[in-house]
C-alpha cells in the first residue's frame, strides 16, 4: 500500500460517513487501500454506502462514542455535522452538541487510544462577513455569524489544542461544496442553481449577487482529505488549511452567469430574499504551496455533471435532498411512530403477541 509520508495509515474511522461528503470519501478511501469504519446515524439511508470487504458499518450517534470504537484505528476524519446554516438555527442545541462538543470528544478519545491523525473538516463560513476588498487567509480574524459557523470554530479550537508530536491534528476549512453525491443535496448554492436551471430554466439567487463565496467540488475536497492521510505529518500538524481554489472564488451573480452559460438551455436569474450579509473572499495559497495541490473542477464542470444526471433521471429533488426538510420530517415521524408502535410493529406485529 503506497503512502507518501513516513507512517502507514491503514485503518480510518470516518464519522458522518453516510452524509453528502462521507458517501464520496468512504468509497474513495476503500479504492485506495484503506479499511474504513463508517460511523453514522444514517438519517439519509444506509444504502448510500455500498458493501465492501474492508468496510465496517457502525450505526451509532457521535455523541455516544467511547474508547472501544478507536481500537486499532490509525486516523479519524471527523465529518459529522448538523449541516448548513438553516438547520443550525432550527436545531441550535443539537448543532452545538454534534458540531462542537462531539468532535472535541472524538479527538480526545482518538488521542487517548493512540490514533495517529485526526482531521476536522470545518467550513470557510467561519469567516462570516468581511470587507469586500479583503481576501482572508488562515491567519485572518474570524467572524462567524451563525450557530453552525460558531460551533465549527469552537470545534477547531478544541481539537487543535490536542496536537503534539504523537497526535497530528489538521483543520480543513472547506469552501461551499458542490457536485454529485449518492446523498444528494440541492440546498447547496451551486447544486440548487443547477436544479432551478434544469427544472424551469431559472436560477434562484439570493440578493444582491455581489456577495463573495468560495466554492469547491466534492471530488476536490475529498481528495484533500485523502491527501491529509498520506502527507508528511510535519507539514500539516496543528495547521489550518482553506480548501478550495482562487478560480472558484465567486461573486454569486457572476457564478450564476457562468452556470447559465455552461448549460445547453437558455436560463434566467430569479432573485429572492433580503441581501445576504455573508460575504468572504478566501485565499487558497497555503494548501497549494504546502501540499502542491490544485483543484481540478470548476463550477461549470459541476453544473454539466448534475444537469446531465437530472436529464437522465438518475437524480431528482426530493425532501431528502433538502437537509432541514428531512430533519423536520424525521422528528415528525418519530413522534407519530412513538404513539402507534406496539409489539415491535405498526401494522404487522410480533407473532407471539397475537392471541
Amino acid at each position: 500500500m503506497f503512502r507518501k509520508g513516513e507512517q502507514q495509515l491503514e485503518k480510518v474511522l470516518v464519522t458522518g460517513a453516510g452524509g453528502y461528503i462521507g458517501s464520496i470519501l468512504v468509497p474513495k478511501l476503500l479504492r485506495n487501500g484503506y479499511a474504513v469504519k463508517a460511523v453514522d446515524r444514517f438519517f439519509f439511508g444506509i444504502e448510500k454506502l455500498q458493501p465492501h470487504p474492508n468496510l465496517t458499518i457502525i450505526h451509532e450517534d457521535c455523541r455516544r462514542l467511547d474508547e472501544g470504537y478507536f481500537h486499532d484505528i490509525d486516523a479519524v476524519v471527523d465529518l459529522v455535522a448538523i449541516s448548513n446554516d438553516p438547520s443550525g438555527e432550527v436545531f441550535q442545541k443539537v448543532t452545538n452538541e454534534v458540531n462542537h462538543l462531539s468532535r472535541v470528544n472524538t479527538a480526545n478519545l482518538a488521542k487517548k487510544m493512540g490514533v495517529k491523525r485526526y482531521i476536522l473538516p470545518s467550513s470557510c463560513s467561519i469567516y462570516g462577513f468581511q470587507d469586500k476588498d479583503t481576501i482572508v487567509d488562515e491567519n485572518s480574524e474570524t467572524n462567524p455569524l451563525t450557530v453552525y459557523a460558531k460551533a465549527n470554530l469552537k470545534a477547531e479550537k478544541g481539537v487543535l489544542s490536542l496536537a503534539d508530536d504523537n497526535f497530528t491534528v489538521t483543520v480543513l476549512r472547506q469552501a461551499t461544496v458542490y457536485g454529485y453525491s449518492p446523498r444528494m443535496r440541492f440546498d447547496l448554492a451551486i447544486n440548487g442553481m443547477i436544479y432551478g436551471a434544469w427544472k424551469n430554466h431559472h436560477i434562484p439567487l439570493m440578493r444582491d449577487g455581489t456577495q463573495w463565496r468560495p466554492m469547491v467540488h466534492i471530488e476536490d475536497t475529498t481528495d484533500v482529505m485523502w491527501e491529509m492521510l498520506e502527507v508528511d505529518a510535519k507539514k500539516i500538524n496543528g495547521e489550518i488549511f482553506n480548501v478550495g481554489s482562487n478560480r472558484n472564488n465567486y461573486q454569486l451573480g457572476s457564478l450564476a452567469n457562468e452556470i447559465a452559460d455552461a448549460l445547453p438551455v437558455d436560463v434566467e436569474i430569479e432573485w429572492y430574499g433580503d441581501p445576504d450579509e455573508r460575504s468572504y473572499r478566501v485565499s487558497f495559497e497555503k494548501i497549494e504551496e504546502v501540499l502542491n495541490w490544485k483543484a481540478k473542477f470548476s463550477a461549470a464542470d459541476g453544473a454539466l455533471q448534475i444537469y446531465d444526471m437530472l436529464e437522465d433521471g438518475m437524480i431528482d429533488k426530493t425532501e431528502e435532498t433538502i437537509t432541514l426538510d428531512w430533519y423536520k420530517n424525521l422528528v415528525k415521524w418519530q413522534a407519530i411512530i412513538k404513539q402507534v408502535d406496539l409489539y415491535d410493529g405498526i401494522l404487522e406485529i410480533e407473532k407471539s403477541a397475537v392471541k
